[in-house]
């Protein structure tokens, strides 16, 4: 039997080399700062609205991750890609712990919805932690709040493993429990402590 001729192997085209990651810096730095309500997490800004800029002057940092313009808390900025990767990568799953004031009593059936993990519009969140806290001892929100009186008021700890766009408030909105403030208090073992807002320190 004879066989079909084989076909010529087509001419080596090398591939794109692989990108190397960035060097570590020769003097690496971490910033923890405490974001302010109504700051976004970047360095400029074309509006005029206030930006980290406005309270952290080191240059060659920029943010691990991001925190909403109507959140308030714990930051972190570095000048190290690979330890930015670490903490904002999904897959490492860094815990991130918020503090979070909610619009109405939480039955304990909302509770484990929220453990559960609530179904939003772009899939089922992962399962959280999720506890009742006492109103905790934190700054005044500058603008303050805006409560209705005839409506009570509850805060949550929540503990996430993954970081959705306003994740925290489209969960506890999904169960009925509108967010009214949202600090963020820990990411992995990097905690807030006792940063007022603006002020930051390096870990």
């Amino acid at each position: 039997m004879k066989h079909a001729p084989r076909k010529p192997a087509p001419p080596h085209r090398p591939g794109k080399p692989r990108r190397q990651p960035a060097p570590a810096p020769a003097n690496p730095r971490l910033i923890a700062l405490n974001k302010p309500f109504d700051v976004l997490t970047q360095f400029t800004d074309g509006e005029g609205r206030m930006t980290l800029k406005d309270f952290v002057d080191i240059p060659g940092v920029y943010p691990a991750g991001r925190l909403d313009r109507d959140s308030e808390g714990l930051l972190l900025l570095t000048n190290d890609g690979r330890l930015q990767a670490r903490i904002t990568d999904p897959k490492h799953k860094l815990a991130k712990t918020y503090w979070v004031q909610v619009e109405g009593e939480p039955s304990a059936e909302q509770l484990e919805q929220l453990r559960a993990g609530p179904l939003l519009n772009d899939g089922p969140t992962r399962p959280a932690e999720v506890e009742r806290i006492a109103e905790p001892a934190l700054w005044p929100r500058n603008p303050p709040v805006r409560f209705r009186k005839s409506i009570p008021t509850s805060w949550l700890a929540i503990t996430i493993r993954e970081g959705r766009n306003r994740q925290v408030r489209r969960m506890t909105a999904a169960v009925g429990l509108p967010t009214l403030r949202l600090v963020r208090m820990r990411i992995g073992e990097w905690e807030l402590g006792d940063l007022q807002p603006g002020q930051w320190r390096e870990v």
